[in-house]
């Protein structure tokens, strides 16, 4: 699944592929994101994540210049985020929006036709094709949109966001009501493109899928909450913790774990079985392990507990949650 390489542009802006500086954007009373600032590079995959009404889909609309931002600034592909430089912006991104916005009565063929005179993409012919054999829909090219399925006419969205070969590719939900091999193939052409230096901004409610393939994500609920790769801001918030598993319960698990090196605090898990803090897990496990076999206890596994990108997302937007109801409570006091 690949776009022809010759299409291409051959030099890319220096500097980041966005630059983002305490953006704002509110509609009346209602602030819809605030005080935004973050980097990406080229080739880079961002995911920007975040709760429903958490300001997602604003700071695209608002970044793909159909908006305006209330204050503060961007730089969009090497261009400043401004009313008369809208049209050299749009020349160097796509958006490829939820809701595909196809012309259901047309082929695929002529909606991708369509969009590219929309573009003005020079030679529309080749570029349809290999859009068209990049989301695999070469077969399904004479088919009225309105005969596809929603995860097809995804593609046919993905398809048209290609035609234009951006320098920066926003995408909302690409892989909504995509059938998990479709998402797979919409995952490949996303690796196919960070190779090509293109960038991808990529809004998610799929947490797995951000974390198989973004480079950092920002996690936001109005405001930027955190911003990493996945790793560090598991790292970030949760500490290093070993998982024990023993047949039979440790006659003395306070003795034991106490004075093992590196080994911070433990719990007990069910009957037999501890999550033990540590600071350094490539010193503890071994640490446990022999001390385990040295006092006869039958081992079932030691290994370190890994956190997901969901447990950073829960954790921060639960922060959040609470902080709330503080807030509340404080009011009505």
């Amino acid at each position: 699944m690949t776009l022809d390489r010759k299409a291409a542009p051959a030099v890319r802006s220096s500097g980041p592929a966005l630059a983002v500086d305490h953006l704002t954007k509110r509609f009346g009373e209602r602030t819809a994101f605030r005080d935004v600032s973050f980097e990406v590079g080229y080739g880079e995959v961002f995911g920007f994540l975040g709760p429903n009404g958490a300001g997602k889909t604003t700071t695209v609309r608002t970044l793909g210049t159909l908006i305006a931002p209330t204050s503060g600034s961007a730089t969009i592909a090497g261009v400043p985020l401004a009313p008369e430089n809208e049209v050299e912006i749009r020349r160097r991104i796509a958006v490829m929006p939820e809701s595909p916005g196809l012309h259901l009565r047309l082929t695929v063929a002529e909606n991708l036709e369509f969009f590219a005179g929309l573009y003005e993409s020079p030679h529309p012919a080749d570029r349809i094709g290999h859009a068209l054999a990049a989301v695999k829909l070469t077969a399904r090219a004479d088919d009225a949109c309105g005969s596809l399925s929603k995860g097809l006419r995804q593609r046919v969205a993905l398809a048209r966001a290609l035609l234009s070969d951006p320098q920066v590719l926003f995408l909302d939900e690409p892989t909504s009501g995509l059938d998990p091999v479709a998402a797979r193939d919409v995952h490949e052409l996303i690796d196919d493109l960070r190779q090509r230096g293109v960038t991808t901004f990529l809004t998610t409610h799929r947490l797995e899928e951000a974390e198989r393939l973004c480079d950092r994500v920002a996690i936001l609920n109005t405001t930027l909450r955190t911003i990493g790769r996945p790793d560090e801001l598991r790292e970030r918030l949760f500490a290093k913790t070993l998982v024990v598993r023993t047949v039979a319960p440790l006659p003395d698990p306070a003795g034991f774990f106490d004075g093992l090196p590196a080994v911070d605090g433990w719990r007990q898990d069910g009957d037999s079985g501890y999550v033990v803090t540590v600071s350094d897990p490539a010193v503890s496990a071994p640490a446990v392990t022999r001390a385990l076999v040295e006092t006869g206890a039958d081992v079932l596994a030691v290994g370190e507990s890994r956190r997901s990108l969901e447990d950073v997302y829960l954790e921060l937007i639960d922060q959040d949650v609470e902080a709330g109801q503080k807030r509340e409570v404080g009011r009505r006091r």
